[in-house]
Order: C-alpha cells, then sequence, then structure tokens
C-alpha cells in the first residue's frame, strides 16, 4: 500500500473497530445472560454480613467516643477547678534521724 490516503483510511478503520470492540467489551453484555455462581452468591451474603457488622462497629465506637468525651470534660472542669483553688500548705514534719557513721575495717 504505498497511497498515503489508503494508510489513513486503514488506519481510521483500525481506530474505529478498536473503539467499537472497547465499548462492547465494557458494557459486557454477557454479565446478565448467566446465572450467578455459588461463590459469587456467597460472596455477596458475605458483604451484606461485613456492611452489617461495621455498622455495628461503628455504633459501639461512636459510643464509646461519646463516653469518653464526657468523661474528658469532667476530668478538665476538676482540673480546671482546682488549679483555680488555692492550694493548702502541706503539713511540716520535724524528722530527726540518727547520725550517719560508716566504719569500715580493712
Amino acid at each position: 500500500m504505498t497511497s498515503h490516503v489508503g494508510r489513513l483510511y486503514a488506519l481510521a478503520l483500525a481506530l474505529l473497530v478498536f473503539f467499537l470492540a472497547w465499548a462492547t467489551f465494557a458494557a459486557r453484555p454477557w454479565a446478565g445472560t448467566a446465572g450467578a455462581s455459588p461463590q459469587l452468591r456467597s460472596l455477596a451474603a458475605r458483604e451484606q454480613r461485613l456492611r452489617r457488622e461495621s455498622i455495628a462497629v461503628r455504633r459501639v465506637v461512636a459510643q464509646r467516643w461519646a463516653v469518653y468525651r464526657a468523661q474528658l470534660r469532667q476530668r478538665q472542669a476538676l482540673n480546671a477547678a482546682a488549679a483555680t483553688a488555692p492550694a493548702a500548705a502541706p503539713p511540716v514534719r520535724v524528722v530527726t534521724l540518727p547520725p550517719l557513721t560508716i566504719t569500715r575495717t580493712s
């Protein structure tokens, strides 16, 4: 094929065939015709079970965070109250210790 026009037509036809095949495969017209295999059904059931479990876990975590935040606010309020109150002087203890003597014999 020595004609440039012929080469362009062949390239255009090849691109057209490529994109038509791509669109056909992307649409997957054969996917709905076959029945679902047992593996796919069990996988879909497992996915649903995991979704339900994840929702339950999110609820538990949200509840625990709410309890934690409430306790944190309580602790912060207690700490703030303790910081503003005057500190009581610690009691003074007088301790007498025996003299420290170390004797070593060689």
